[in-house]
């Protein structure tokens, strides 16, 4: 599904040129759960930013099925990650002037499905996750997890084939995040792809593939164990 080539990633300022990502060479499978771990500053975020299209690689490709996305239009990228992609955040990325079900109703804003197939589809994915019970409150009303549990819901509204989550447990304490691995792990059962940028190896274990970075390479990938 995913093989980014040669890609590399510097940031320039007047004075300093710094090198977040440098040759990364990474091939991830359909229906894979691979987890990215390193020290803060490897380039983890980086990366989970390359493969969401959200930045761009200074040098190399990414692609994704049979299209180069490096090379890909503005306008094409906004329709693929509408289409394709599904994002996780350690802060929830909610808004606090909407209610729960508003906020994952956010995931098929530009979607063309018919009106009541996006409400069939935003009430599906509340109750996917335990969350339909709080449609009608407001983030700063719920727990942490149920939080990431909403925003769960909102990636996984339009159903993508592949979620990207950069430390989802990490505002977490140790219950919800166990809660939102399990979630994590059953949509990967189910067929999702899955690469997820965490500092618990706990977590990682959920993976079925570990990849270890540093300073902005890829030192290591360690496939799970059956």
């Amino acid at each position: 599904m995913i093989r980014l080539q040669h890609v590399s990633r510097r940031f320039r300022s007047d004075e300093v040129e710094t090198t977040a990502l440098a040759e990364i060479n990474l091939n991830v499978a359909e229906g894979e759960f691979v987890a990215i771990m390193g020290p803060s500053g490897c380039g983890k975020s980086t990366l989970l930013n390359i493969l969401g299209t959200i930045d761009r690689p200074s040098e190399g490709h990414y692609w994704f099925e049979d299209r180069d996305l490096a090379a890909t239009s503005e306008a094409e990228l906004a329709k693929f990650r509408r289409d394709r992609l599904g994002f996780v955040f350690q802060s929830f990325n909610l808004i606090d002037e909407l209610t729960i079900v508003e906020n994952v109703a956010l995931g098929l804003a530009y979607s063309s499905l018919p009106r009541a197939e996006k409400r069939a589809r935003v009430e599906a994915a509340m109750d996917r996750v335990g969350i339909a019970h709080r449609r009608g409150h407001h983030p700063h009303q719920l727990s942490g997890g149920q939080q990431q549990r909403a925003a769960i819901a909102r990636a996984i509204v339009g159903r993508p084939s592949l979620i990207l989550a950069d430390e989802p447990t990490g505002n977490l304490d140790t219950e919800n995040g166990a809660q939102v691995m399990d979630i994590l792990a059953e949509l990967n059962r189910e067929g999702t792809t899955i690469v997820m940028v965490t500092h618990s190896p706990a977590h990682a274990d959920f993976a079925k593939r570990t990849v270890h970075m540093l300073d902005g390479k890829i030192l290591a990938s360690a496939r799970l164990a059956a």
